[in-house]
């Protein structure tokens, strides 16, 4: 084994300066840091940023008629529309968020959730499948919930997750017997698909995309989400 190298020496002012510049290192790395994580929460992750920019689509490629309301405004001026993946971290992250426009905005947004499982999150399309079997049962929202509630419990493993999903949804009292047969009817699958295909069609690439009034939108900071909210509902 090579002998290792003797530490070099170093005078009492030059350990000094080694400190105030390992400092600034620290501080400098800190910062990126913060940066990244704000990136990771709140951008769109629509990877290219060429076709993200001033993208635009009619409402009706965006919102079907059947898609998910996890609100419905009373007086409806706007319409936010996210596609998701319940395996998804930054989706997590923008959770809690989502759920406080919401509320925030209640009277005049109305938020809709579409499926866009990743390939590469192992039981993505299995959570979505559950989820979609709630929605038959109408607890589209409860389902939705949990899943992020508990996503840290059951997610990125190869194992299969289907039993705990069963078990939410056995949680949330629903009809079990329905439920299984849901989750055994291909249509339900295909369910997921339909917004995982317009997605596609739309440039989604990761998750959470979001788009408000028809519009890909990439706010970088929570007061900036609330500020596009707030000029679509003005609009």
């Amino acid at each position: 084994m090579p002998t290792p190298a003797p530490a070099p020496t170093t005078t009492p002012d030059a350990k000094k300066g080694m400190s105030l510049q390992n400092r600034v290192v620290i501080g400098l790395l800190a910062a990126v840091a913060l940066a990244i994580g704000l990136v990771i929460i709140f951008n769109a992750l629509g990877k290219d940023e060429g076709q993200a920019t001033g993208a635009t689509s009619t409402a009706a490629d965006v919102v079907r008629e059947d898609s998910h309301r996890l609100s419905q405004a009373p007086d409806e001026k706007a319409v936010l529309v996210e596609f998701l993946d319940f395996e998804c971290e930054s989706c997590l992250a923008a959770y809690p968020l989502v759920e406080e426009l919401s509320e925030e905005y209640g009277e005049n947004l109305t938020v809709v959730a579409r499926y866009f499982p990743l390939p590469g999150h192992p039981n993505s399309e299995t959570a979505a499948a559950a989820v979609e079997a709630a929605a038959q049962q109408g607890k589209f929202k409860e389902l939705h919930s949990v899943m992020y509630e508990k996503q840290t419990e059951w997610s990125h493993t190869n194992e299969d997750r289907s039993p705990v999903f069963r078990g939410y949804a056995e949680d949330l009292g629903l009809d079990m017997a329905a439920y299984d047969a849901a989750i055994a009817d291909p249509a339900t699958m295909e369910r997921v698909n339909i917004d995982k295909n317009d997605g596609m069609a739309l440039n989604v690439e990761g998750t959470p995309t979001f788009f408000l009034e028809g519009r890909k939108i990439q706010p970088a900071t929570a007061e900036e989400f609330r500020s596009l909210i707030e000029t679509a509902i003005e609009d």
